[in-house]
C-alpha cells in the first residue's frame, strides 16, 4: 500500500475508543454494546455513579420551561430523560408530546416495558432512528434533548446538524455528556475510577467488561467543554453555553436556533 492509500484509509477510520475502525464496523460494535448490556443498563448506572446520574438528570430535565411542547429525546435508550419530562409535566398538569429515538431495538423495548408499567401510554413514541438521518422535517419540535448518547454517533458534526435541522426557530439544544474534570487533584483519582474501577464493575454486573472499557475509553476521547461548545455553534446554533456537573465530570450543553 503506497502512502497516500494509507493515508485515505486512515481517515475514514473513526474511533472505537482506543482503536480505529470503519463506521460501518463503529455502528456494529455500538449496537452491540448497548444490545449486550440494555438488561442491566439502568442498574449500572446507578451503581458506576453511586446515583449522582440522577440529580444529573433531574437538572438537565428542569432545563425545559415549556412543557407543553413538542420534544424529540435522541438516543432515548431505556427512556429516563423521558420519563422524568413525564412526571415534572404531570405535576404541572402539562402533557408534552416526546418522540423517544434510539438506533438500538433493545434498548427501545426495555423503554417501551417502561412505559406500560409507568402507565405512560400517551404522546408518547418511540422511534428506531439515526441521530444523523432523523425521519422528521424541518422546523418540528421546541427541545431536542440527547444524554450521553451523542459520544456514541458517528459523527458528532452530522448528529448536531441534524439537531438543528429537526428544531423549530427559538428551539432549544439540550446535551448532557460525560466531559473533562477541573479539578486537578480530582482528575487522578477519576481517571484510576474510570479506567480501572468501572470495567470490573461492568464485567461482574453485565458480564461484559469490554463494554465499559468502551465507554471508559469514549469519554476519554470526547470533545473538552470549550470544543464540544465550539462544535455546537458550528452546526448553527447561538447563544451556546454550558455548566459543568460534579467537577465537570459531565456538563450540560444548550443553545438556540434561531
Amino acid at each position: 500500500m503506497n502512502d497516500n492509500n494509507r493515508t485515505t484509509k486512515d481517515e475514514e477510520n473513526i474511533n472505537f475508543g482506543f482503536k480505529k475502525v470503519t463506521k460501518e464496523e463503529k455502528r456494529s460494535l455500538v449496537d452491540d454494546v448497548f444490545s449486550n448490556v440494555a438488561g442491566k443498563y439502568d442498574l449500572m448506572n446507578d451503581l458506576m455513579s453511586f446515583g449522582v446520574h440522577r440529580a444529573w438528570k433531574d437538572e438537565f430535565c428542569q432545563m425545559i420551561p415549556n412543557l407543553d411542547s413538542n420534544i424529540i429525546d435522541v438516543a432515548g435508550g431505556t427512556g429516563d430523560i423521558s420519563f422524568r419530562i413525564k412526571a415534572r409535566a404531570k405535576k404541572q398538569n402539562k402533557n408534552p408530546h416526546i418522540v423517544i429515538c434510539d438506533i438500538n431495538h433493545d434498548m427501545l423495548k426495555i423503554c417501551q416495558s417502561k412505559a406500560i408499567n409507568k402507565n405512560i401510554l400517551s404522546n408518547l413514541d418511540l422511534i428506531v432512528a439515526d441521530a444523523e438521518k432523523l425521519p422528521f422535517a424541518n422546523n418540528s419540535f421546541d427541545y431536542y434533548t440527547i444524554a450521553f448518547g451523542i459520544r456514541n454517533m458517528l459523527s458528532i458534526e452530522k448528529s448536531l446538524k441534524e439537531a438543528h435541522r429537526v428544531l423549530k426557530p427559538t428551539g432549544k439544544f439540550l446535551c448532557l455528556e460525560f466531559s473533562r474534570v477541573q479539578n486537578e487533584l480530582i482528575k487522578p483519582l477519576y481517571d484510576f475510577y474510570s479506567f480501572n474501577v468501572i470495567p470490573n464493575i461492568g464485567k461482574y454486573i453485565t458480564n461484559n467488561e469490554s463494554a465499559y472499557q468502551y465507554l471508559s475509553e469514549s469519554i476519554s476521547l470526547f470533545p473538552d467543554q470549550e470544543d464540544f461548545k465550539t462544535k455546537i455553534q458550528q452546526a448553527g446554533f447561538v447563544d451556546v453555553d454550558y455548566k459543568n456537573l460534579t467537577f465537570g465530570v459531565s456538563a450540560i450543553h444548550y443553545g438556540y436556533k434561531i
